[in-house]
């Protein structure tokens, strides 16, 4: 599938398999900067969070970074002092091979909450991973990095900045688990533009913001979520910033190639086979209209009624009307893609077979206006159906 991408300039990658999955399919990855890299990064805000997220957050002080080395099949959460200990010596094993600071290695997991990891098997994946490392494993990377995923993830721009050729690759894992503040969800971005960590830190957060923090399959938030973004100026651009001419333009193939990631996901989402996007337009802010999304996009109800090819606009009037956006009923419009379900808070005269025929779409969107504002929002979200409950049981 992405056979023929490779990483940009002066990055390597590897995916192995390390023995932490029973079924010995691949569960170590690694992204390698030959030079170093600038670094940004945006984590859970879960309370309950992960031993390699509390590393990469004190990791990511130092601003530079060599390397990302993740496993899948242990989440290395809640797993105490012992599980901080496994972390940093993943990242210290995979600085000794590299000769730079354990500061300057990133590391990640996914999986299973409570077990401590298998340290002697990841210990030894690291050499494997290092050993195995080429410009165009991006592939068995992503392959790494899966857990209830049914399929890679990856995305690539190529362009211009002052005359030298850019490349971003993007790889990310997730499937369920996924409610923002981002989710079980692990992703990594490459880039050989210079770029100025600051300047990165900020490009990357509002990236996120727009992609990976607009998504929801169960509306559950996890302990692990991270993404990374390392950029190591192989391209031999003049370093960017918010005040470089390019910025603009680096700034939104960033947020394309994140995008188009965190809508894999939402196509991926345990046991969906529906992709919906909720817009609401009107309220009072923003804020609200968001509040009023993620209300309906989050609804087991809405959810489940979807997977049913059942039209319940009910079940959306009541989602909105327990968010905490301001609503009120009687100026409240619903349409499933154009087609008209509630007018000013009632039963529209268009016929329910009309209706069924969106929801019995593969893709298609439900539109809320408020008519109280200029306030407006979207998230994107799939159905829930039978198959999730057997692969969460």
């Amino acid at each position: 599938m992405f056979a023929d991408v490779s990483m940009p300039k002066g990055f390597k990658c590897a995916g192995i398999a390390a023995g932490i999955k029973a079924s010995g399919a691949k569960d170590m990855a690694l992204v390698f900067s030959e030079l170093p890299a600038s670094a940004a990064g945006v984590f859970t805000t879960n309370q309950v969070c992960a031993a390699p997220v509390k590393v990469c957050r004190e990791h990511l002080e130092h601003g530079v970074a060599r390397a990302i080395v993740m496993n899948s099949g242990v989440a290395n959460a809640c797993t105490g002092a012992e599980g901080i200990v496994a972390a940093k010596e993943m990242a210290a094993e995979a600085a000794r091979l590299i000769g730079c600071e354990p500061q300057e290695v990133f590391v990640c997991s996914t999986g299973k909450i409570g077990p401590q990891l298998p340290l002697q098997k990841i210990v030894a994946g690291i050499g494997k991973l290092f050993d195995a490392a080429l410009a165009a494993s991006v592939q068995q990377t992503a392959e790494a990095m899966m857990t209830t995923d049914t399929r890679p993830k990856v995305a690539v721009a190529e362009f211009g900045v002052g005359g030298k050729a850019v490349k971003i690759v993007g790889l990310a894992k997730g499937a369920g688990m996924i409610e923002p503040n981002m989710a079980t969800m692990l992703s990594y971005i490459a880039t050989d533009a210079a770029v100025g960590q600051h300047a990165l830190q900020n490009a990357l957060k509002a990236a996120v913001d727009q992609s990976f923090n607009r998504i929801s399959v169960d509306g559950d938030q996890s302990t692990n979520d991270t993404v990374l973004a390392l950029a190591n100026g192989a391209a031999g651009n003049a370093p960017l910033d918010e005040d470089a001419e390019a910025w603009a333009v680096f700034c939104r193939e960033l947020g394309r190639v994140c995008f188009e990631l965190a809508m894999m996901i939402v196509h991926d989402g345990e046991g969906a086979d529906k992709f919906v996007t909720v817009n609401v337009s009107g309220a009072e802010s923003d804020a609200d209209a968001e509040l009023a999304a993620r209300a309906v996009a989050n609804s087991m109800l809405n959810k489940t009624a979807w997977a049913g090819t059942y039209p319940d606009w009910g079940r959306i009037m009541d989602a909105i009307g327990y968010s905490k956006a301001r609503v009120v009923e009687e100026r409240t419009d619903i349409a499933y893609d154009g087609v008209p379900a509630v007018k000013g808070g009632i039963r529209s005269a268009v016929a329910q077979e009309e209706l069924i025929r969106v929801v019995s779409q593969t893709d298609f969107a439900i539109n809320i206006e408020l008519h109280l504002g200029e306030g407006k929002a979207t998230v994107y979200t799939c159905n829930c159906t039978e198959a999730y409950v057997r692969i969460n049981y």
